[in-house]
């Protein structure tokens, strides 16, 4: 507790001499104050000058870990709602976990799903940009491209994931270099592969059905792909496009009368639609065969396809690297380079096949 000071007790000298000692002290507290704000502001300004240069220098050897008290922040929006852009999303926070950003530590992640809807996607990579993230990244064709997009004026940069064709999207330059801030994984089909296991499983097919959307740059790559391969393995390819979700149950009812066989793609309308799908071709008797192991669990009678965890998990790691300081558009754009395999062994018997032996080392993922 402070003394008061009662100066009309003192002698008139120390009365003077007590009032100039007060005032030197409270001129001294406020220089020392103020000396301290300064100080306060300057480091202030030092920081953000220094986190700005972080983020606008491009530093293409990637750092060993990051720093225990450095929090980066991310956005992360995946175009429509299925199992198979869900296992995207997985991966990715597997991949960076294992390259040292873990969620609710030194990661802080703004997971946002667009439900297919085109306006919805934009305004969500918008305001991943409005709060200024480290980095943003877009699953499936359409949100990649909306990310890109709205940060490509903000130096923010885009990690994408299951898109098919990066340079149909713009994503990538015509002579497959990165373009500026950009990379990321392709799920580009092993169509290949694929075709030769529907031969296995169908020797005497001739004619392959293809449904995708109109409206999906990915899936038009997809099946210029299948026109290209298909007559290699003695297929005629019938490709039924759809322009919205009304229009699949009657484009499923006509394509199944065409064809000896369905194939899928990861069309983004088509996935969510597919039990619509499964159904016309188990009532016409008609092998529908998956692109990745999701829709066969829930259907298709098999496929040799891509694995999507392993496809996120390899995004995370490429987004670990951005994270830790490398320019994206260093890091070259990758594909799963091996097909996994995977039938239903319910739906085979549903059908009457059997497992080709060529590829008797798929994996079963039928429901017990």
């Amino acid at each position: 507790m402070k003394r008061k000071i009662r100066y009309g007790r003192l002698p008139q000298f120390a009365r003077a001499l007590a009032l100039a000692l007060t005032a030197s002290l409270l001129l001294a507290s406020c220089q020392q104050t103020a000396a301290t704000t300064t100080t306060q502001e300057k480091s202030s300004t030092d920081s953000a000058a220094t986190t700005a240069a972080g983020k606008n220098t491009e530093n293409t050897e990637s750092k060993a870990a990051p720093a225990d008290d450095e929090v980066k922040r991310i956005g992360v929006v995946q175009f429509a709602q299925h199992a198979s852009l869900d296992n995207c999303y997985y991966g990715l926070l597997e991949g960076l976990k294992e390259h040292g950003y873990v969620e609710g530590e030194n990661l802080e992640v703004d997971y946002q799903n667009a439900n297919a809807d085109g306006g919805l996607n934009n305004t969500i990579c918008q305001n991943f940009v409005s709060r200024g993230y480290d980095l943003i990244v877009g699953i499936a064709t359409p949100s990649a491209m909306a990310a890109y997009n709205a940060a490509r004026d903000e130096d923010i940069p885009v990690v994408f994931s299951a898109v098919t064709d990066p340079i149909e999207a713009q994503l990538q330059n015509a002579d497959g270099t990165n373009v500026k801030g950009v990379t990321g994984t392709s799920d580009v089909l092993p169509i290949d592969e694929q075709l030769q296991m529907i031969r296995a499983f169908q020797p005497d097919a001739k004619t392959l059905g293809i449904l995708y959307s109109t409206s999906e740059t990915s899936s038009i790559a997809s099946v210029r792909l299948y026109e290209e391969k298909a007559a290699a393995h003695g297929f005629t390819l019938v490709a039924e496009g759809v322009s919205e979700s009304a229009n699949v149950p009657a484009a499923a009812l006509k394509i199944v009368n065409e064809v000896d066989a369905l194939t899928n793609i990861l069309d983004n309308m088509i996935v969510q639609n597919m039990p619509v799908i499964v159904e016309r071709a188990k009532e016409a008797g008609l092998p529908y065969y998956g692109s990745e192991e999701e829709q066969v669990a829930r259907g298709c009678l098999a496929t040799q396809g891509l694995d999507y965890l392993a496809l996120g998990a390899q995004t995370g790691a490429m987004a670990a690297r951005i994270l830790n300081g490398e320019a994206a558009e260093s890091i070259p754009i990758s594909q799963i380079e091996k097909a996994s395999g995977f039938y239903n062994s319910t739906v085979m018997a549903e059908l009457g096949l059997e497992l080709p032996a060529d590829f008797a080392d798929m994996k079963d993922l039928a429901k017990p």
